[in-house]
């Protein structure tokens, strides 16, 4: 049990580190630039409201993140 929540704690610090890197290199890295500002997200902006919904943004991250869990679970 105590190793169960020992390598779920490491995963969650290791995706919050990457999350953390891509944050704060967003603006310097090209590829990054375009994350959550692609064709097919949704931005309506009027006077006194603002609704964004990533669609197209949501998508990729899905398609990535099973990817490599494919990879992962034929690799194990």
């Amino acid at each position: 049990m105590q190793q169960t929540i020992g390598r779920l704690l490491i995963v969650a610090g290791a995706a919050a580190l990457i999350l953390g890197i891509i944050l704060y290199f967003r603006d310097t890295a090209p590829l990054l630039k375009h994350i959550g500002r692609l064709p097919g997200d949704i931005h309506i902006k009027k006077e006194n409201f603002s609704f964004y919904f990533p669609v197209a943004t949501c998508v990729v991250l899905s398609i990535v993140i099973s990817l490599i869990l494919m990879i992962w679970n034929k690799i194990r």
